[in-house]
């Protein structure tokens, strides 16, 4: 388990909850830092469609792990956990309590419970496993995947190629299943840390999402894309070539999908991926969830977080860390 789970509040929830807004309210009044806990605002230039925090919220309240990476570099969450630790104590070491604000579950639970670190990627059998999907279907794969290791395939949903994948390789390079490395990875943090998870119902996250996806393209998604793929630059990563709806806009400007087209997939996968967050959340037991709506006043949600993490109180001491270099979020 992560030294920093005692010394940390969590916030999170699936895509359009509106927790960005709620996060920079709550760290002014609880007089914390934020750490970004998102796969994709780690990278630079990719603003818009990750819905990164403005330039006016990081003067409002100091943010970190946001645009520590070039769109064509990767990190791993084990990387991602070392920088995680550092921040910690760059923050705690300032008087303030550190605040991680996302919606990417993988790097929750790992913040939660510690991660298995495995083998080192395969990108050659990787690539094999994705044509393959391609050519048969994800579902093909995940069948595969029930023959030798059916705990993981009951715990990976068929349609998530990436974690079908990794499953796949951790059996082939080292002969075991990755259910039976990951057994502590499935235990919840004891004690339990303040995890406040914000829930909208599905019709209203699905009005969000779609609403949202057009007021995005205003702002200037496209153009985001286009400079991030412009021939003078290098090709994105794997990871931050998937972040949701950068390919659909990749299609769109090379003319293989019409601009409706293309609004409507976003508008779908963002929405698929929404529900998939939702999945994780539910079964990761340190979650205490706060059911919005529109009709609940900005106020009485803020009121009510703020109660809850007033209510779990941080460690007042930490250990001495040894340094790791941590990205500058500012």
């Amino acid at each position: 388990m992560p030294f920093f789970t005692q010394h940390s509040w969590f916030l999170t929830g699936p895509t359009a909850s509106g927790k960005s807004r709620v996060a920079i309210e709550l760290a002014e009044r609880l007089h914390a830092e934020i750490i970004a806990m998102d796969s994709m605002t780690l990278y630079r230039g990719m603003d818009i469609g990750t819905d990164k925090p403005t330039i006016t919220d990081r003067a409002r309240v100091r943010h970190h792990l946001v645009d520590v990476l070039d769109p064509s570099e990767s990190a791993s969450l084990d990387q991602y956990l070392k920088w995680a630790g550092s921040a910690v104590h760059e923050i705690r070491s300032r008087g303030k309590t550190p605040l991680f604000v996302g919606g990417t579950p993988l790097y929750l639970k790992a913040c939660l419970r510690g991660i298995f670190e495995g083998p080192p990627a395969d990108f050659d059998f990787r690539e094999r496993l994705e044509k393959e999907a391609k050519a048969t279907g994800v579902e093909s794969l995940h069948e595969r995947l029930r023959i030798v290791d059916p705990k993981a395939a009951g715990k990976i949903l068929p349609g998530d190629l990436r974690r079908i994948i990794r499953a796949m390789e951790v059996h082939q390079k080292t002969g075991r299943p990755i259910s039976d490395w990951q057994q502590e990875f499935d235990k919840s943090a004891d004690p339990r840390p303040a995890v406040a998870c914000i829930v909208r119902s599905r019709e209203e996250r699905r009005r969000r999402i779609d609403e949202r996806v057009p007021h995005m393209l205003a702002a200037g998604w496209i153009d985001e894309v286009r400079r991030l793929t412009a021939p003078d630059r290098p090709p994105l990563s794997r990871v931050a070539a998937q972040a949701v709806g950068y390919e659909e806009i990749i299609e769109h400007l090379a003319g293989r999908l019409s601009l409706d087209e293309m609004v409507g997939l976003i508008q779908t996968r963002t929405r698929q991926f929404s529900k998939r967050q939702m999945t994780w959340f539910r079964h990761i037991e340190e979650c205490t969830f706060f059911e919005t709506s529109d009709e609940e006043p900005f106020e009485s949600l803020l009121n009510r977080l703020t109660s809850f993490f007033e209510k779990h109180p941080i460690k007042s001491s930490i250990q001495p860390l040894a340094p790791e270099p941590t990205p500058d979020a500012q």
